[in-house]
């Protein structure tokens, strides 16, 4: 297995663990790829919850521009549910998983397929 593939099992393993969620292994794949080498970068694979303009970044560049989600569908408070989900003591809330979470909340899992 490459180092790739290591990381989606450490995420499948975290949202299990943290979440008590079985992931859905072909998005999960797909959300990972997605994210690109950004997994590979210690501060960039996690999305720190308590910054807010991290999570515009997410809201802009994920939310709006990937999923083609638009500001009437509450975006805020998806990713307020996610993070509250993640749980807010958790500091490492990794991308991929945060990502997936959000794709699943807003059913755009075809933008994946």
């Amino acid at each position: 297995m490459g180092k790739r593939d290591d990381l989606i099992a450490k995420y499948a393993s975290d949202m299990k663990e943290k979440m008590g969620e079985t992931a859905d292994m072909d998005l999960l794949t797909k959300v990972t790829i997605g994210c690109g080498p950004a997994i590979y970068n210690a501060d960039a694979s996690t999305v720190s919850g308590s910054d807010q303009a991290e999570l515009e970044t997410v809201k802009n560049n994920f939310l709006i521009k990937k999923l083609g989600c638009s500001e009437s569908d509450d975006l805020d408070g998806a990713i307020a549910a996610v993070m509250e989900k993640y749980g807010s003591s958790n500091r490492n809330k990794y991308r991929a998983v945060v990502y997936y979470m959000l794709t699943k909340h807003f059913g755009k899992e075809s933008v994946y397929s």
